[in-house]
Order: structure tokens, then C-alpha cells, then sequence
């Protein structure tokens, strides 16, 4: 089968048309489409940026509050004795009878041994709730940041707070913080978080 020139300049021109490029407003088409699927993709990093910031310090300020609490539940379940008051690193004042069950310090005995204790008071130096065992002059920091002094309470099943020792209250923890420390962030008014508070109450499990 023969094919005449003019029929195959006609078939290569059409074909070499087909590979030659975009007309004008096909390019433009094209970097339109390419320009709204470019600042899509962008938003969606800069909102998940920003969703992260907003839960990152969350999560880290979880971790904390479950990290300096964990222990004192745990010692206060399990204790036999409850003596709160006010105290540092030498010394502890028990809440006088008839007097607010609420201070800076708690004194835990795990038996009836008085002088095995363990001794949370919140630092007036440098604002840390501490830990010393045994009268101790080594210390565990509980808590970093707290700004509040009574930090303890004693309780009753509404809340109230007791003027006697007695034997099946709750023990109030109260931390007012005014840092975060992971992600380490300011907590305060014009800062991220205006006001940032743990409060728990604690029961014993062991009812003498």
C-alpha cells in the first residue's frame, strides 16, 4: 500500500502538533489547579502545627500532674497514720485540735511505727513539693512550679474542710503551677494558659 506525500506531511504535522506543549491557557489551567493544591497542602501542615501546639503542652502537663501524684496516692492509700500540718526538711507541726486541717506539709506512716514516715512539704525556698523519708536530709522533688503554700486538707465527703483528725476523711491535694515543664511553658495571664491547677482527693484504704 503506497501513501501520498501530501496525506503523510499532513499525519507527521498533526502529530508533531499533539507533542509540542500546552497552549497558554492550558498552562495557565494547569498552575491554577497546581496553586490551590499547593496552599491546601500548606494549610493542612499549619493547622496540624498548631493543633500540636495547643495539645502538646496538655499531654506534658498531664504527664506531670500523673508523675508527682502517683506516689502520694500511693503512700496515703496505704498508710496507717495521717499527721498534717507544716513542715520543711527539719521539721513538721501538726495541726493544732480544732484547728483547719489544711498547711504545706503531711506526714504519712506506712505502719504504726512513728518513726518510720515519709514527709511531703512544699518548699517556701524555691517552690517545689518535696519528699524526705525518716527525718532524711536527702530530698525528691514531687512537683516543680507550685505557687500555692496549702497545699494539703482534710476532708470530708463533701468537700468541707475538718477541724479534727478524724479517722475516715479525705485528704486534699491541691498544686497551683506557674510552669509547665514539658514542653517547658509559662502558665499565667497573657501566657498560653492563664491558670493551670491540679486538685485531687485521696482516701485511705485502711480504716483503723
Amino acid at each position: 500500500m503506497k501513501i501520498s506525500l501530501a496525506h503523510a506531511h499532513r499525519f507527521s504535522s498533526s502529530r508533531r502538533r499533539r507533542w509540542l506543549g500546552f497552549t497558554l491557557a492550558e498552562a495557565m489551567t494547569s498552575m491554577a489547579v497546581f496553586s490551590v493544591v499547593l496552599v491546601g497542602v500548606i494549610a493542612s501542615q499549619m493547622f496540624g502545627l498548631r493543633m500540636f501546639q495547643i495539645t502538646s503542652p496538655k499531654l506534658g502537663a498531664s504527664d506531670e500532674a500523673r508523675a508527682a501524684v502517683s506516689k502520694l496516692i500511693n503512700d496515703i492509700r496505704s498508710a496507717k497514720l495521717i499527721r498534717l500540718g507544716n513542715g520543711s526538711i527539719n521539721s513538721f507541726t501538726e495541726v493544732p485540735v480544732n484547728g483547719l486541717q489544711q498547711g504545706t506539709a503531711i506526714q504519712v506512716y506506712p505502719t504504726l511505727d512513728t518513726n518510720a514516715y515519709s514527709r511531703y512539704f512544699w518548699d517556701t525556698n524555691d517552690q517545689k513539693l518535696k519528699l524526705t523519708t525518716n527525718g532524711s536530709t536527702a530530698v525528691l522533688v514531687v512537683a516543680n512550679s507550685v505557687t500555692n503554700s496549702l497545699v494539703f486538707t482534710s476532708e470530708d465527703y463533701a468537700g468541707n474542710i475538718l477541724t479534727n483528725n478524724y479517722n475516715n476523711r479525705l485528704i486534699g491535694l491541691m498544686l497551683e503551677f506557674y510552669q509547665i515543664q514539658y514542653p517547658k511553658m509559662s502558665v499565667g495571664p497573657g501566657n498560653y494558659y492563664d491558670y493551670y491547677r491540679l486538685h485531687t482527693r485521696i482516701a485511705r484504704r485502711t480504716i483503723l
